[in-house]
């Protein structure tokens, strides 16, 4: 019976460091027991462990499609609840669809428009403009379906503008409230201006809209769904996440000035930028449905972004402008070529504000010096003091090295001999800090990245951001935090745990900078200000979950908090404290949790930062599908 206990215990604190939660790991672990039996539930676990089937691609197609079939299909019954659900509608507003072509395939030029007729919602327009196209076929379609239909208007270009110019020239004859955007080739599925429509109606103050989307094969298999989050700013300045289906209010559009020429392969995202400083980033909703089926075709940016390299150019272009119209001090970087990402580089301001580093530690001598050395020698930020907490050492060695370190004129030891509690240390130090930064560090830490603490200090000092954390890796060089996922594991849990260094991560994610509920306080940055303003952090939990809890005050007192990948540490985790599920800790653990689960319910439930049609499922890797999902093809 022991052995089998330790057994048990074991297996719980693997899952644990996969899930990043000790809560899902024991509920984790009791289903595969009963599925599997005791070896099965370990192998199962350590095949997780492992990272094997962690979702750093899309599903299968064969999976995808049973999805769909069971959960996406929008057959006649589907159709006959959204007109009922339509006949309710308080606004039912002209959506204008706008599309520029040029020398279209007959074949996807015909199913382009043939989508939108399917249309459930009835009130809708179709805005073509022909950038002067050389072949015949695109020219003899288009007044085909103009005689069929009168919602179907048509501008025949003289000259060939390319895509900015032929967009405004659609856009020219749109008389709608509302613009969707739409290529040449692509299609809608029957419901997606219903959606559309429903949105506006449960948000009648937003202004932009965007939905999930996928991909269709060039025999018109879907394929590779994006489910996106809500709408997230820093995400946004790293990939166009709007597009497909973007959808905008006319009078946006037409007061931002329209598409821009110049700007041809990212002239959505421009615009985008542009109407985003208008209307704020509060006025931009989600529609999390897949509503827009992106043709893989030949030269097409949906079979890879180098097919128009041209585009990311634009791109980048279009975000220069951008920071310069905010006033950001920040440049734009190419991170990589495949798949196109951007990184925006903020500026420390000049002279460096003063970062207070604050270390709580007990003994652990080897990791502490470990720690520290690295700040000394790797860190280029120029200006910091590091606090280091002595919760009660004991060691010599310990104390020989407090000694030798506090002789450093930017380094302090406070000693603090009460019990343990992780809070309390941090406040007390906080509350002594002279910096205008602070950065909470634990003692297992080291420093990867020598401009760690510039991109963190630059991020939380741009307005309106909060807690600010940073790409953790375990020694192995598997991700240990990639951000805090609310929900996952019944509280809270890491982004892309455990995956391998050299992955994107789920459409890039793991290597984009990003809004996210909650970052760990193993390392986290946020100015002194915010810190006292929120009141630190809530003593009531000791060990666990008091970083989620702060960042989630942070967050209800209006500011963002951001995980940044362009920070990187490694992460000796929980090397010198040990286990929260050791017997005498347990308790406390619990305790922690049901605390966290009364104060956050509504938090835990849903996470702007992820998707309801992902799972939270502990027996599954992040950004697999839901079964079923947390929303329906209706809502």
């Amino acid at each position: 019976m022991a052995r089998a206990i330790r057994l048990v215990w074991g297996t719980i604190q693997r899952q644990a460091n996969v899930q990043g939660s000790y809560a899902g790991a024991i509920r984790h672990y009791a289903s595969a027991l009963r599925r599997t039996g005791l070896s099965g539930a370990r192998d199962h676990l350590r095949r997780l462990q492992s990272g094997v089937g962690f979702a750093d691609r899309p599903p299968p197609e064969a999976v995808y499609n049973e999805w769909i079939a069971r959960y996406d299909t929008f057959s006649e019954t589907e159709r006959e609840k959204a007109q009922e659900i339509m006949a309710a509608f308080t606004r039912q507003p002209l959506i204008s669809v706008v599309v520029p072509t040029y020398n279209s395939d007959p074949v996807f030029l015909e199913a382009m428009i043939q989508s939108v007729l399917n249309q459930v919602y009835p009130h809708w327009e179709l805005c073509i403009a022909d950038d002067a196209s050389t072949r015949p076929e695109p020219a003899q379609i288009l007044r085909k379906y103009m005689s069929l239909d009168s919602r179907i208007k048509v501008v025949f270009r003289d000259v060939n503008g390319h895509i900015s110019e032929a967009s405004n020239s659609a856009l020219a004859i749109a008389t709608g409230q509302y613009i969707a955007l739409l290529d040449h080739d692509d299609v809608l599925p029957a419901h997606a201006l219903f959606s559309v429509a429903r949105y506006i109606n449960k948000h009648p103050d937003a202004r932009m809209f965007y939905s999930d989307e996928d991909k269709l094969t060039a025999d018109g298999k879907r394929t590779m769904p994006y489910f996106k989050c809500d709408w997230n700013p820093q995400l946004f300045l790293s990939q166009n996440m709007f597009s497909h289906l973007g959808v905008f209010e006319a009078a946006l559009v037409r007061e931002a000035g329209g598409f821009r020429k110049g700007f041809e392969g990212s002239q959505d995202y421009d615009l985008t930028l542009r109407c985003v400083e208008i209307a704020g980033h509060e006025k931009v909703v989600h529609i999390p449905h897949v509503l827009y089926h992106w043709r893989i075709a030949p030269g097409s940016t949906a079979s890879s972004g180098s097919e128009k390299p041209y585009a990311l150019v634009a791109a980048i272009r279009a975000l220069e402008e951008h920071l310069q119209r905010i006033q950001a001090e920040a440049t734009v970087e190419q991170v990589f070529d495949e798949p196109p990402i951007m990184r925006v580089r903020y500026a420390v301001p000049h002279p460096a504000p003063k970062v207070s580093i604050i270390i709580p530690t007990r003994d652990g001598v080897d990791l502490l010096r470990q720690c520290i050395d690295s700040i000394f020698l790797r860190t280029i930020y120029p200006n910091y003091e590091i606090i280091v907490v002595d919760n009660g050492s004991v060691k010599e060695e310990t104390l020989s090295y407090f000694a030798q370190i506090s002789e450093q004129r930017n380094v302090r030891i406070l000693r603090d001999d009460s019990p343990f509690n992780f809070s309390a240390l941090n406040n007390r130090a906080a509350a002594v800090a002279t910096g205008e930064y602070l950065c909470l560090l634990n003692n297992d830490i080291e420093v990867i990245s020598p401009d760690w603490l510039n991109e963190m200090v630059g991020v939380a000092g741009q307005p309106g951001h909060g807690a600010v954390g940073a790409a953790l890796w375990y020694p192995d060089n598997t991700l240990q935090h990639g951000g805090v996922l609310m929900g996952l594991g019944g509280v809270a849990g890491h982004i892309h745990h455990k995956m391998k260094r050299g992955l994107f991560g789920y459409f890039g994610r793991a290597v984009m900078r990003q809004n996210l509920s909650a970052v760990t306080a193993a390392c986290l940055v946020i100015r002194k200000s915010i810190y006292d303003e929120v009141g630190g952090l809530d003593e009531e939990l000791a060990v666990a979950f008091n970083d989620v809890d702060f960042c989630l005050r942070v967050g209800e007192a209006g500011y963002k908090n951001v995980w940044t990948p362009h920070a990187e540490l490694y992460h000796h985790e929980s090397a010198t404290r040990g286990s929260d599920m050791a017997p005498d800790k347990y308790d406390r653990f619990v305790k922690e949790v049901r605390w966290m689960e009364k104060r956050w319910a509504d938090k835990l439930a849903y996470d702007p930062a992820y998707n309801p049609n992902l799972t939270l499922n502990p027996q599954l890797p992040l950004f697999t599908l839901a079964d079923p999902p947390r929303t329906h093809i209706l809502d």
